[in-house]
């Protein structure tokens, strides 16, 4: 109890300070070259030296490296792998304490890089003001916050005098935001450990599981034809508007979520899996009927669903033959069958709730004063791959991960106090130390 008495009393003491090293990350703008048409100097490699620096400073042994795509070609078909893909100058960085000693391990992992900052923010996106025990920036949620405490939790702990018995390894990655190969080639490089901490935004809420999410895009023929003239059977060459027929679809998609209220649930997420029509792009002119129209969707799985490959292939094939038994039922559709392009397979995992290392979460966010909330988390996150070669995983972290992706992106200064001190209290009683 001494120990624990000496940590949180460190972190109360170094509130500013904590806050100081996440304001110095949103600072470095390490938007994904992704986003940009013209692909520029990124400055994920800028975050990850000042980590470097500041992981350094505290004592750990310090591994930086440039992912490979072709080092990773025996990942082909599973999640995270994109041929071709540049990593120049965009590291990933590990950094590992207490190395050889004989307790348990524990991984804290996050991205560190961001998407772009967008349009209307009230404040510059790359600042971290706050303002009303809120801090704004682009990152603040997804997920600089998350990687501020994490570090500054492993600070806290060496700062406390105590040196730990079971190694902790920080892992930043890039890429994430993109696909996740930086996570990929993470654990293709060989770090492994007892349990890992995805520091992603939960609202301090533990997450041991995530949806894998698919994006689609389904091209739906017709035939263009005079919109205001009569119009002779599409047999005898007649029009078909191919929006006529993309509103059958839809329909067909309605009664398919139906069955996926009732079939796709987890107790632990509180909405179940769907297929969401994101986009509608349809039509040439005023006067024709659509030759074509398009439908993009974003479809969940979960984990229960992965396929051989840990994907979702399983899904991928059910909303094709869906899609397929639909299209036959309409006598043009069933001559002009519809196809799926697959865009994304971001992958899924979970955690038993009931695993040791989930419960050590749990009693560390009661002891904080926290709940000690469980739900999973309806979007994709790192996790799969730590779990996918047998390390226990959860999300936590500051910030409501609604808020991700926004203008005006904050996190409330609190949550961030606060997920150190879970961290903190993690590292104490699954790791253990002893006075330096």
């Amino acid at each position: 109890m001494a120990q624990e008495q000496q940590v949180m009393k460190w972190i109360d003491e170094h509130q500013d300070d904590i806050l100081g090293f996440l304001q110095q990350l949103i600072q470095i703008p390490s938007v994904n070259p992704w986003f940009f048409d013209e692909p520029g100097p990124s400055k994920e490699k800028d975050v990850q030296e000042f980590i470097s620096r500041k992981l350094a400073g505290l004592g750990a042994e310090i591994e930086m490296w440039e992912p490979v795509a072709d080092d990773l070609k025996e990942y082909e078909g599973m999640a995270g792998y994109y041929p071709g893909r540049d990593f120049t100058g965009r590291p990933n960085l590990a950094a590992t304490f207490g190395k050889g000693t004989d307790g348990k391990s524990l991984l804290l992992f996050g991205h560190i890089d961001v998407v772009m900052a967008g349009s209307k923010w009230t404040v510059d996106p790359f600042e971290g003001q706050i303002i009303d025990g809120k801090m704004y920036g682009r990152g603040t949620v997804d997920m600089k916050g998350g990687v501020a405490a994490m570090i500054m939790a492993v600070e806290a702990v060496l700062r406390s005098g105590l040196k730990l018995k079971g190694p902790v390894v920080v892992g930043t990655v890039v890429d994430e935001e993109a696909g996740g190969m930086g996570a990929l080639d993470f654990i293709h490089h060989g770090y492994r450990a007892d349990a890992c901490i995805l520091t992603e935004p939960t609202s301090l809420t533990i997450a041991p599981l995530c949806r894998g999410i698919l994006w689609g895009k389904i091209k739906i023929q017709g035939r263009s034809g005079h919109i205001e003239m009569p119009q002779a059977d599409w047999k005898d060459g007649g029009a078909v508007d191919a929006i006529k027929k993309a509103r059958y679809i839809l329909d067909a998609f309605d009664r398919l979520n139906e069955e996926w209220a009732v079939s796709k649930t987890h107790p632990y997420l509180s909405i179940p899996c769907q297929v969401h029509v994101a986009q509608l792009n349809a039509g040439e002119y005023p006067t024709s009927f659509a030759n074509e129209a398009e439908i993009v969707f974003n479809a969940q799985y979960l984990p229960s669903e992965r396929d051989e490959k840990l994907v979702g292939g399983h899904v991928k094939k059910e909303l094709t033959d869906f899609l397929r038994a639909a299209a036959e039922q309409d006598p043009w559709l069933s001559e002009h069958l519809p196809e799926i392009e697959w865009m994304v397979d971001a992958d899924c995992a979970e955690t038993d709730v009931a695993h040791p290392f989930v419960q050590t979460c749990v009693q560390s966010l009661q002891a904080i004063g926290e709940e000690g909330t469980i739900e999973g988390l309806g979007f994709h996150t790192d996790m799969g791959w730590p779990v996918n070669v047998g390390i226990p995983t959860i999300n936590f972290g500051p910030g409501d991960p609604s808020l991700a992706h926004h203008s005006d992106e904050f996190t409330p200064t609190v949550e961030v106090i606060q997920a150190v001190k879970m961290m903190a209290k993690t590292i104490l009683d699954w790791c253990g130390a002893e006075e330096a």
